[in-house]
């Protein structure tokens, strides 16, 4: 193989309660890469789509390139790449932008090279490019996009441990990107660095409700438990109109509505597509109220995770 073309999806991070602790994939929408060996060592970028000329193409600044750096030395490999990267969703916006650029980098050359590591081996050096472009290393966005599915993240030490989580297959999420943009280390800097014992005890509890209800395809369960008491109501405040958005999509039959990782966009999950289109356009007529433009994407719950192309 001398060349590969790969898909990596987006996600939503946090889910509610679950602060970086959940993330699952959606089916759109992500970024694609495409890769090809060369003769001369080292990674090169020839060129970046849909990122409005704001992304590097040194490879030493460019997220997908860390993690594929991480990557080849690992393996103890030289072999030179050159890449093209299509950037199909908006940056800074909450759904794991740079998380599906490094994945996509990192699972692509390694399918590239003769798969020597597993999928799930891949996450450490897919973690890098979120070092990189947020100062942690946090996989709620990127285990999601490289395992597909409904994960959560059990611990980071010793060793990362990720749990996949099953979903009814008629959860389907409704994802609002609001045309304003948030920086992911600006929405981390305002949070609190403590919380009460009272907050923390119904964040746990929503954190056990939302695995069980999952697990149990209880709806019920998973509505009462799509709450944030910690989060939320402080990054709310980055997001003009979050109040009526979330508000118009309970009223159009969403079980749970919230903030998609730092934010700006925000998710929805119900119980079927029809309802999810709904509460869609619900949520998109009270960001209009603001006088907001605003995209939609409606999908389920993504079970793969990165697709190979071509």
């Amino acid at each position: 193989m001398e060349s590969i073309k790969v898909f990596a999806p987006a996600t939503v991070a946090n889910v509610a309660c679950g602060f970086d602790i959940f993330g699952f994939a959606v089916d759109n929408p992500g970024d694609e890469i495409i890769l090809r060996k060369k003769v001369s060592p080292g990674l090169e970028i020839l060129k970046i789509e849909g990122d409005e000329g704001r992304l590097p193409l040194d490879p030493e600044r460019n997220t997908a390139c860390i993690s594929m750096l991480a990557y080849l030395r690992h393996i103890n490999a030289n072999q030179g790449i050159s890449i093209e990267l299509k950037k199909k969703m908006p940056l800074g916006s909450g759904l794991g932008s740079s998380a599906a650029s490094s994945v996509a980098g990192v699972y692509a050359l390694n399918e590239l090279l003769g798969r020597p590591l597993t999928q799930l081996e891949l996450l450490p050096f897919a973690m890098e490019g979120e070092r990189f472009a947020s100062g942690t290393a946090h996989a709620d966005n990127v285990a999601p996009s490289l395992l597909g599915g409904f994960v959560a993240i059990r611990s980071y030490d010793p060793k990362i441990d990720v749990i996949k989580i099953d979903t009814p297959a008629e959860l389907f999420a409704t994802i609002v990107h609001p045309q304003i943009e948030v920086n992911t280390r600006d929405a981390r800097n305002i949070l609190r660095k403590e919380t009460s014992l009272k907050n923390t005890i119904t964040q746990m509890g929503n954190v056990a409700g939302m695995v069980a209800g999952l697990m149990k395809g209880d709806y019920g369960l998973i509505s009462r438990s799509l709450v944030d008491v910690i989060i939320e109501p402080v990054r709310a405040i980055l997001i003009p109109g979050f109040t009526e958005v979330k508000q118009a999509a309970i009223e159009a039959g969403a079980l749970g509505c919230s903030i998609s990782g730092a934010g700006p966009s925000m998710f929805a999950l119900s119980k079927d597509r029809d309802t999810a289109k709904k509460v869609g356009e619900a949520m998109q007529r009270a960001f209009a109220g603001v006088q907001i433009d605003s995209e939609i994407y409606v999908s389920g719950i993504n079970q793969n995770g990165p697709v190979v192309l071509g």
